[in-house]
């Protein structure tokens, strides 16, 4: 959600299509909400809702609380570069009301446009911008909504990161996908490592170790080139298979005596390590605990698909329980 112009569609162009950020210059304004189902291309299984700025949501003729009842974060896109007085106060608006529907929204602000900013005028803007939200909630006596800020633009890779962050905190399983690749690293001479949605770029989980930008900008570069010439060699002359399964693997040692190691982990994911050169001479030790890694992820995400197998059997059962009197099925004439 956003004001007109903010920059939303184009986030999610750059993001989830792979379009050039200086394409999104020709992008028509959104006129009506449009809704995209991810689960199909990636991991990352979620449906995001682009709203048009111009329409009031809260208008009686608009069910809102539909809308926000099943939602689990609501990104709210601020234009950094234009005056954004009236955006906070629309920002302030969809915050309570949507707290009121579902208190466990995650509430994420994009400080966007920031590229034209120099680094101290993107710190004061933040800042500001933090201090109104913030205090707008405390006078309407809501000081418990907590708010997430980031400093975006599509020119960079702070717009994966921001997604990255937002994600993350939608997915049950992190705290054992970082336990996983805190293990993984630690027995394997590792200086860092990302669990990387491969379509979108979005990292679903690292280690504890801190994130370095240039580090994640690099993995993400290492994604681009691996599918890039995989399109182009990898596939059969008639067009067939996929640039990216299972054998898919790549070692880019850098100037700095740091060695880039990508290996398939699913279909959607891939391990990006950062290893010292030394280290990696023990590259059949690395290979073995990547399969332990790889063996625990596979067994991570099957839980979690008969989970979700188990809750869809159960919502069709109270569906046809509701959909027949006394809960006894009806017999077929």
């Amino acid at each position: 959600m956003g004001l007109r112009r903010s920059g939303k569609s184009s986030i999610q162009k750059v993001v989830f299509h792979k379009m050039s950020p200086n394409e999104t210059l020709f992008l028509e304004s959104t006129n009506k909400i449009c809704r995209e189902d991810v689960s199909n291309s990636s991991f990352v299984n979620f449906q995001i809702w682009d709203f048009p700025g111009q329409i009031d949501f809260f208008d009686p003729t608009f069910d809102y609380e539909m809308i926000f009842r099943g939602t689990g974060a609501l990104i709210f896109v601020i234009d950094s570069q234009d005056d954004y007085m009236e955006a906070l106060a629309r920002l302030h608006l969809t915050v309570t009301r949507a707290y009121k529907v579902n208190p466990d929204i995650n509430f994420e602000i994009f400080i966007h446009k920031v590229d034209g900013l120099s680094d101290d005028h993107k710190i004061e803007t933040q800042r500001d911008i933090h201090q109104r939200a913030n205090d707008d909630l405390a006078d309407a006596g809501l000081e418990k909504i907590h708010l997430s800020f980031y400093l975006t633009s599509i020119y960079d890779h702070s717009i994966f990161e921001a997604f990255s962050k937002v994600v993350q905190k939608l997915i049950p399983q992190l705290p054992t996908l970082e336990n996983l690749l805190n293990i993984f690293i630690s027995n394997s001479g590792i200086e860092k490592a990302f669990l990387f949605d491969v379509v979108s770029k979005i990292y679903i989980a690292t280690d504890s170790t801190p994130v370095d930008m240039q580090t994640y900008e690099l993995c993400c570069d290492m994604i681009d080139v691996v599918i890039d010439i995989s399109c182009i060699y990898g596939l059969k002359e008639d067009g067939a298979g996929t640039p990216y399964d299972k054998e898919s693997t790549a070692i880019i040692k850098l100037n700095n005596t740091t060695v880039l190691y990508l290996k398939e982990v699913t279909k959607f994911l891939a391990l990006v390590c950062f290893v010292r050169e030394e280290s990696f001479e023990r590259k059949g030790l690395i290979d073995y605990n990547f399969h332990c890694f790889r063996k625990a992820i596979h067994e991570v995400f099957e839980v979690r698909m008969k989970v979700v197998k188990s809750r869809k059997h159960q919502c069709q059962m109270q569906k046809n329980q509701r959909a027949t009197p006394n809960g006894t099925p009806r017999m077929p004439l």
